[in-house]
């Protein structure tokens, strides 16, 4: 399997990290899903959810390695009872309010800096699964956001959803 990478550089505006983002998981996730899948079925009954956070592992750290290698941090400063997974995605930053039980969404947001630690935006990974069985039904997605506060990132993933639920997407 040749592994895709995104492809981040100085002066990137958050709109472009999200789409090289994306570009990636487009290649890269259906080849890694079905690597894993038989593995992680036969571990979803002991392990449930975390059988996802396992999947993210052979994911996502791409995507914020590439980032570091060009002068960006997604990170945060991590606090006693943070669960980290995908190497970046943090459980306090993340909603998991959508769907049904065969297809839910759990949102992470990464506010992304400079090598100044100037905040440029939000990346929000979304990634869609089952709590039935181990299920990806689609595409994780990477939404890209001006806001950096989380108060005004809660309030975006939130319009993302709702938008997303009456257009039927």
């Amino acid at each position: 399997m040749n592994k895709q990478f995104p492809n981040f550089h100085q002066d990137m505006t958050i709109k472009e990290m999200g789409e090289a983002a994306n570009r990636y998981i487009e290649s890269e996730w259906k080849p890694l899903y079905e690597v894993m899948h038989k593995d992680l079925t036969a571990a979803f009954p002991e392990i449930e959810d975390a059988a996802y956070g396992l999947y993210l592992d052979g994911l996502m750290p791409v995507i914020f390695e590439q980032l570091e290698s060009a002068g960006y941090s997604a990170m945060e400063k991590l606090e006693e009872n943070d669960f980290v997974i995908g190497k970046c995605l943090i459980f306090r930053n993340s909603l998991e309010k959508w769907g049904t039980e065969d297809n839910r969404s759990r949102i992470f947001w990464n506010v992304v800096r400079d090598r100044q630690g100037n905040p440029l935006g939000t990346l929000l990974t979304e990634i869609p699964h089952s709590h039935l069985k181990f299920d990806i039904p689609s595409a994780p997605v990477v939404y890209s956001l001006p806001e950096i506060l989380k108060d005004k990132i809660v309030q975006r993933v939130r319009e993302i959803k709702e938008s997303e639920l009456k257009t039927g997407e």
